[in-house]
């Protein structure tokens, strides 16, 4: 084996996956909701969120509130952590941001869809039901479990930081959300009003049809084996990014000390490249077409809006809030994303698609574990899963495992368990994991188990055992957690 080469084969894996994914996913879906968690931060009472996510909160309001927010917003992973991060550091309960973590990304009106269409409705129903329940499920879990330090944390955490005054969420913050939503969901809509060219012209820069031809050579593009490739825009908007990281770090990182030159340029430079962004450029030889979408249009009112309202309705220190709160999630973040997209780009060029097949071919508990697995180590966002489960359909694999992996692969990405422990810390990070790998597997197990002939009696058996199993043990935990406090005290 040429172990020199096979390294290097590595490395390219890691930054050409690095690089498709900061130039098809950091943009459009990621920096609105960086914005979004801010905003959420600075501007939003702790009240507010509290009432209906908070700990004591009634649950029967708090988790369907947090499980419809999760279904309503159609994002993947990587952008319901920042979401995640913004109302659990706000205030929110463990339990409900939990089940918001999970279910966001796992049922999302497009993942549901695309799941329906390219695989079957009934793979897609019982990917809503059970994550619904198990999602919950979860979260519930959690919080029993983790009551006394989410106590203290409660008590800790008294008052924010550096948020937004005031006791009550008036109409301007309501607006100012809710453009910040329509900029996010313009951005990651596909939608025929969005995605239709309503003019075009061409742009004579030449040259870059070759570049294009090189990019290709360099980051494949193979939508069966989830590499993505990166375009000529997608080279350009990685540049971009670059360029607002450099501004933002003195712009927005000392924004609570004023406004100065370099937080006007790196607003800038993020309007234009979101601009950019929503654009479609296509290199053509001896030009650049340069076609005019929806989702531009949409994208551009949008920030126009937000800056007309974040002008009249807002003190420039609320605002200061808002844009330091965004930096602070980006800083703490963006480094773990990076770092797990890199090392799952590298991992992914040591597993081979075959080995899954040959193992999760039936549906036991090994196979539905792999599936489980794969989702940890092969991470693909929303768009790009469903084609590779459709892949891995056509190799063999058991519908039961391949709903183990659907379930697993938004929520269990290295990515998403780095971040994850920074927000709520390493132990209940592991613990959350753990549960996840669990219900996922036994997802698999019970879809799968349908699909091979058996009759919903016996499914409800099984659901029915495991939920008294889990309630004899939530117990057992909750006993002795009692015990350990009544001892200290």
């Amino acid at each position: 084996m040429d172990w020199g080469s096979t390294i290097l084969t590595l490395l390219q894996g890691g930054l050409g996956n690095l690089a498709s994914y900061l130039a098809a996913h950091v943009l459009l879906c990621l920096l609105p909701a960086f914005f979004i968690a801010g905003a959420l931060t600075a501007l939003v009472p702790k009240e507010t969120i509290t009432r209906y996510l908070g700990p004591h909160a009634p649950a029967w309001v708090s988790y369907p509130a947090a499980a419809i927010g999760g279904f309503v917003l159609a994002v993947c992973s990587c952008t319901i952590m920042p979401l995640f991060a913004g109302i659990y550091k706000k205030g929110a309960g463990l339990g409900p941001a939990i089940t918001f973590l999970f279910v966001g990304p796992a049922i999302n009106i497009l993942a549901l869809t695309y799941t329906g269409v390219a695989i079957g409705m009934d793979i897609a129903v019982a990917r809503l039901v059970l994550s619904l329940v198990f999602g919950i499920g979860i979260g519930l879990i959690m919080a029993i479990m983790f009551r006394k330090s989410e106590a203290e944390r409660e008590a800790a955490n008294g008052s924010a930081a550096f948020g937004g005054k005031g006791s009550g969420m008036g109409g301007r913050t309501w607006l100012f959300l809710g453009l910040l939503l329509v900029v996010l969901i313009a951005g990651t809509l596909q939608v025929d009003v969005l995605t239709n060219s309503y003019a075009q012209f061409t742009l004579p820069i030449s040259g870059l049809d070759t570049l294009q031809a090189t990019l290709n050579r360099l980051v494949p593009y193979d939508a069966s084996m989830g590499q993505e490739g990166v375009s000529v825009q997608g080279l350009l908007l990685i540049v971009m990014l670059a360029l607002i990281g450099l501004s933002a770090w003195k712009g927005l990182g000392k924004v609570d000390e004023g406004y100065n030159t370099w937080t006007w340029v790196a607003l800038g430079l993020t309007v234009l490249t979101l601009v950019v962004a929503a654009v479609r450029l296509l290199p053509a030889t001896g030009g650049l077409q340069v076609a005019i979408t929806g989702k531009m249009i949409a994208v551009t009112l949008g920030m126009a809006a937000l800056w007309i309202v974040g002008a009249r309705a807002f003190d420039a220190y609320e605002m200061q809030s808002w844009l330091w709160e965004t930096w602070r999630f980006v800083k703490q973040i963006m480094p773990l994303l990076i770092v797990g997209v890199f090392a799952v780009g590298v991992i992914r060029g040591l597993i081979k698609p075959e080995w899954i097949q040959a193992i999760a071919g039936s549906n036991t508990v090994l196979g539905n574990l792999v599936g489980v697995v794969f989702g940890v180590f092969m991470y693909f966002p929303t768009l790009v899963e469903v084609p590779i489960a459709n892949m891995f359909l056509g190799l063999g694999m058991h519908r039961g495992p391949l709903l183990a992996y659907l379930m697993a692969d938004p929520e269990l990405s290295l990515q998403s368990i780095l971040i994850t422990a920074s927000v709520i810390g390493k132990s209940k990070a592991w613990v959350y994991v753990g549960w996840v790998t669990l219900f996922s597997t036994l997802s698999g197990l019970i879809y799968g188990a349908w699909v091979d002939g058996a009759s919903l009696a016996v499914l409800a058996l099984y659901i029915v055992l495991t939920l008294g199993v889990l309630a004899a043990g939530l117990v057992w935990t909750s006993r002795r957690q009692a015990k350990a406090t009544k001892v200290q005290s």
